[in-house]
């Protein structure tokens, strides 16, 4: 088969897949080994692009075929192929358009991954173009007039199933909630929420509020998990259930950053613009205010299923339900505790230590009677003398203010932001991939009676950090630590409640650390590691996979 037949017969395939709803080539064996029943014709279309693929690769048309992800969703022989729970992983083939030859193998960046999470979110508006203009500065109204764009984050039918399957709890994980006359009220009952009485309660007109949807839900959890590479810290989520006619909150104010997707229905939202200085960027969220406080809101719109709506940290926000629809929408979140304010905070007290011990003008004494002219009730005196010795007095605090810029210890206050991030992160999402080349899925197990799949790390084995902020090395009460998050869990601290976990490295270890985190994403060959000796490269590795299970933060190619 030449070159033409076959780029024309991966055209002819390309478009078949595009009108039926695509397959899900590249998970066929994960599939095939589920116990699934696949029927003949998934299995010769399987073969078929399997062959082409093989042929093209000899023939050296491109790199790879890639496989990249698609939202279409109107095709009928897409059901007699795929199994109706597998429809959500739908894939299609991206093919080359020029014949080249390989340059280079390209590594799969779970920053290059967050990227497109993120333009897909705010699809319709260039993330630069975003950035430049909305980021902080102003709210976004998207209007895609597509109400199936967001269909499989999640939907009123997965949450009954998810309260029903799972230990869910109010307060915990639900809120049911009024806002009714201009007044806010929670109606949560004490322990479990079983379905029958959520839902009892949403038919009185109570709005729920689902506070951890990423712990039950794999579309949510893929989203948020990703994103945070994307934002560089913690990105939560709330699914708010409104019924028709109704409104659950008061207006208020957060200290996040919110991409409202409406999932379902329609809702009413006004936005208001801060009202001074004070409010800009807040780092805590409002009390609840009243229509007495606010004037007429910047923005009046409704949402419709598909739409997005991004507003910024202290801008004060309102949503009701229409009378003919109920609303479903998530709130995804982010930012929170991750400003400049919050950074100086690990980075005064620490400069404070170093310049009190290195400079003797910050343990000298404070004038004797400084007292008798500083404080609130010395602010507006007019004696001469008194505001000569303020003067004085607020000079020597800018100097040594300045003295302390010097000394502020900036990388180890990103060091504690990052462990923070670590703290507070998702679990990685592991592909298929990923999950054989660590002993998350793959190494030794247990099988007929025997150990099998032994696998032995050898110079030629080539490894990589999982993810670009799965770990972070810090020098912490006189130890090199590599705190991981590997471990989370998907519901917030319930492992870690005080600190991520860490491992303890050896310093004759630490440059192959440093190392694999700046080359990531690209594998490297446990020979070229920067350590002493082979030995130390071998057993180092060996001993920090072992320490890390399920997923660890090295993964091995074999």
């Amino acid at each position: 088969m030449d070159d033409n037949v076959k780029e024309n017969a991966l055209s002819v395939l390309e478009s078949w897949i595009l009108s039926n709803n695509s397959v899900i080539l590249d998970n066929f064996h994960e599939i095939q080994t589920s116990g699934i029943e696949i029927t003949e014709e998934w299995k010769k279309l399987y073969e078929f692009w399997l062959s082409l693929k093989q042929d093209l690769s000899n023939s050296c048309i491109d790199d790879e075929i890639e496989i990249v992800k698609i939202n279409h969703d109107n095709g009928s022989l897409n059901e007699k192929i795929i199994p109706s729970g597998l429809k959500r992983k739908r894939k299609l083939l991206r093919f080359p358009t020029r014949k080249k030859k390989p340059t280079h193998t390209k590594y799969e960046d779970s920053r290059e991954k967050a990227s497109h999470i993120f333009s897909w979110m705010i699809s319709n508006v260039d993330v630069k173009q975003f950035m430049d203009e909305y980021w902080e500065k102003d709210f976004l109204h998207v209007k895609r007039n597509n109400s199936q764009y967001y269909k499989k984050v999640l939907s009123t039918v997965e949450i009954d199933r998810i309260l029903r399957k799972n230990y869910i709890m109010f307060t915990k994980n639900i809120d049911i909630t009024t806002y009714i006359n201009g007044v806010r009220k929670t109606h949560n009952p004490e322990g479990r929420a079983y379905a029958s009485t959520v839902w009892d309660l949403y038919s009185t007109g109570a709005s729920v509020r689902f506070l951890n949807p990423q712990t039950y839900s794999n579309p949510v959890w893929k989203i948020c998990e990703g994103l945070q590479d994307a934002f560089g810290c913690f990105v939560g989520a709330n699914v708010y259930l409104t019924p028709p006619g109704t409104q659950g909150f008061a207006p208020h104010y957060d200290d996040i950053e919110a991409f409202v997707l409406q999932l379902e229905g329609k809702k009413r939202w006004r936005v208001y613009r801060p009202r001074s200085q004070a409010e800009e960027c807040a780092l805590v969220s409002s009390p609840n205010l009243s229509e007495e406080d606010l004037e007429e809101p910047d923005l009046d719109v409704v949402l419709e299923a598909g739409d997005l709506l991004y507003f910024p940290r202290g801008f004060i926000h309102q949503a009701n339900a229409l009378p003919d629809v109920h609303s479903l929408h998530i709130t995804v979140s982010s930012f929170q505790n991750n400003s400049w304010a919050n950074f100086l905070e690990q980075a005064v007290p620490a400069a404070l230590k170093i310049a009190t011990s290195e400079n003797p003008e910050f343990r000298r004494g404070l004038p004797l009677d400084y007292l008798s002219y500083m404080g609130l009730v010395h602010s507006d005196n007019n004696d001469i003398q008194k505001m000569d010795l303020r003067k004085l007095f607020r000079e020597k605090a800018r100097f040594l203010m300045d003295f302390l810029a010097d000394m502020l210890p900036l990388d180890s206050a990103a060091d504690q932001m990052g462990k923070k991030l670590i703290h507070d992160a998702l679990p990685p999402i592991l592909s298929h991939d990923e999950r054989v080349r660590t002993i998350y899925n793959g190494g030794e197990h247990w099988e007929d009676n025997d150990v099998v799949n032994r696998v032995e790390i050898t110079p030629d084995t080539k490894i990589r950090f999982l993810k670009a902020n799965i770990a972070r090395l810090i020098m912490e009460e006189d130890e090199i630590r590599l705190y991981f998050s590997t471990e989370n869990s998907r519901e917030y601290h319930e492992l870690f409640p005080e600190e991520p976990p860490y491992l303890v490295i050896e310093s004759h270890l630490a440059p192959g650390v440093e190392q694999l985190i700046l080359s990531y994403p690209r594998f490297m060959s446990v020979s070229k590691l920067a350590l002493e000796d082979l030995t130390s490269k071998i057993s180092g590795i060996q001993l920090y996979s072992s320490a890390m299970p399920k997923g660890n933060v090295c993964g091995a190619t074999k």
